[in-house]
């Protein structure tokens, strides 16, 4: 069972290519495009409870386009 299903994550906002939330050892959590590795901040969480609400905070921020992107600027 994923937690984190019933949360839409919309499409690479660089690219189009899909967009998935990414637990790192228990105490961040960030949406990364599968396709051109952008991303959003890493968001630190301290609970198992807290890590839903983070979650959703990372994917509000990816579903309006603020992302790390290492590509070449503007």
């Amino acid at each position: 069972m994923n937690p984190f299903e019933d949360i839409d994550v919309f499409d690479c906002p660089v690219c189009h290519g899909t967009g998935m939330i990414q637990v790192e050892n228990g105490w961040c959590l960030y949406v990364e495009c599968m396709d051109c590795a952008c991303h959003t901040a890493e968001l630190p969480y301290n609970s198992p409870e807290e890590r839903l609400r983070v979650a959703q905070q990372a994917v509000s921020l990816w579903n309006v386009g603020k992302v790390i992107n290492s590509g070449v600027g503007d």
